[in-house]
């Protein structure tokens, strides 16, 4: 009986599955490796703001503590935006007449609330609470890096589950006094007594039990 097809299907049929295994195999390698650069991580890119909003000047020039805006980092689980009546707190009077503030104006008078983009992400089945990360010592630039040197915030941790179990897991080099939780420049080198008592204050619990993060 005459063959259906001819011979060289059968090769031809066996390169296409390969093709597509490999090809297979390829992509969701180059997904995982994309996700694990800086661009995939959503890391090191600054973020448009609906106000240009520079941490440099607010933090390094004023020195305002970052708990004036961020109220909520150490008494929620969301650090918290700034009200626009925050910011018209100082700037009712300071460049109360500068373009680059009109949106906080507008949003001031007209009761609507300025759209700010988020900069930090996790997934939304991880649970994280501000309060206790701060509440046991761990300073912000532990993982906002340092605000004080950036114009437009930008994430700098990876934010993975491997990053926030690496700290999990030893997180001693992590803490500080609490009068030096907002600090940029504080390090455990430059205070050893002060680290050794945070520490031993804070008791704090290596939790890598899953239940910990995913609720």
């Amino acid at each position: 009986m005459a063959r259906l097809f001819p011979k060289w299907t059968d090769t031809a049929f066996k390169v296409v599955l390969g093709g597509l295994g490999a090809g297979a195999v390829g992509g969701l390698t180059l997904v995982m490796l994309y996700m694990r650069t800086p661009y995939g991580e959503a890391a090191e890119y600054p973020i448009d703001q609906p106000v240009q909003f520079d941490h440099r000047h607010h933090v390094e020039d004023d020195q305002i503590d970052c708990r004036y805006c961020h109220s909520g980092a150490e008494r929620s689980s969301y650090a918290g935006i700034p009200a626009t009546e925050v910011c018209m707190g100082c700037h009712n009077q300071v460049w109360n007449q500068s373009p680059m503030l009109e949106p906080v104006r507008r949003s001031y008078f007209s009761g609507e609330a300025l759209e700010w983009n988020r900069v930090h992400h996790v997934p939304d089945f991880v649970y994280f609470n501000h309060s206790i990360h701060v509440n046991k010592g761990v300073g912000c630039v532990s993982c906002h890096g340092r605000v004080d040197q950036m114009a437009l915030d930008y994430q700098v941790a990876p934010l993975t589950m491997g990053w926030c179990l690496d700290c999990h897991r030893n997180p001693e080099p992590n803490l500080r006094p609490q009068s030096q939780i907002t600090s940029m420049t504080w390090t455990a080198e430059q205070d050893p007594k002060g680290h050794e008592q945070a520490v031993t204050e804070y008791n704090v619990r290596h939790l890598t039990n899953c239940t910990t993060c995913h609720r």
